[in-house]
């Protein structure tokens, strides 16, 4: 089992919906999926109570105490993939999540204070010594923002930006919200659409950092929901002249 952890100081840079979006990505691959959510503010335990489908199974967990035995208590179940979303700022339990994490996710939206509160989670995932990357989320299509965050970010970690940003970057559409109002993935939602395609293409790059194999499809992890259709991933560069990221079909 692999475990991913969402973490922030800063709230409102989207570790819920992602951690919607990547756990019904990698269930249609073929995992076993569990969400952990930590945060009191209950987005996924809403989510969840919103939605007709049983899977994925949330769990909130309110003690630091209790993380290592509830990953054991999956492992055993057969889950392969586990994704703990936890609150905004810094504390014991978040400690312990980011202690056990295999990849450590750092949602940033591409703007100056949200780039600089990275910093004190950056350290804490460094205290751990656990691989990390950030997602740009909720930028805009294009523009000069998104190149200057992601320079920054790289400087902040003291790394190459191949290997500290995960691709592709997260464009800021409804799909995402409307999605979540219905208990919906966004690959439930609106499976051939441009945001479904860049979640699919996160999980991707998730699964070759951890190089994760899906696992085979059976009867016990198959979910009943229509699969999203073939979408080759798009690969995403910065185009210096303009700044901006285009999406070129590998």
């Amino acid at each position: 089992m692999h475990t991913i952890v969402l973490a922030t100081q800063k709230g409102g840079s989207g570790k819920s919906t992602l951690a919607i979006g990547l756990a019904l990505a990698a269930m249609q691959q073929g995992h076993a999926v569990r969400l952990i959510e930590t945060d009191p503010q209950g987005t996924l335990s809403n989510w969840r109570r919103r939605r007709d489908n049983a899977q994925p199974v949330v769990e909130t967990l309110a003690a630091a105490d209790e993380l290592a035995q509830r990953l054991a208590t999956f492992e055993r179940a057969g889950v392969t993939l586990t994704i703990i979303d936890t609150a905004g700022g810094l504390s014991a339990l978040t400690d312990a999540a980011l202690a056990s994490a295999d990849l450590c996710l750092i949602p940033v939206r591409p703007s100056v204070a949200d780039v600089e509160a990275t910093a004190a989670t950056l350290a804490a995932i460094r205290g751990c010594d656990r691989p990390f990357a950030y997602v740009l989320n909720q930028t805009p299509c294009r523009g000069q923002r998104i190149a200057h965050a992601a320079t920054a970010l790289a400087d902040e970690a003291a790394l190459d930006a191949a290997g500290v940003l995960a691709l592709p970057y997260i464009v800021m559409r409804n799909d995402h919200q409307d999605a979540l109002g219905l208990g919906l993935a966004v690959s439930e939602y609106a499976p051939g659409g441009k945001s479904a395609d860049e979640i699919r293409g996160l999980w991707q790059w998730i699964e070759t950092r951890l190089g994760v194999e899906a696992p085979a499809l059976t009867h016990d992890i198959l979910i009943e929901f229509q699969p999203s259709p073939d979408i080759t991933p798009a690969s995403y560069q910065l185009d210096a002249a303009a700044d901006e990221i285009v999406a070129t079909a590998e």
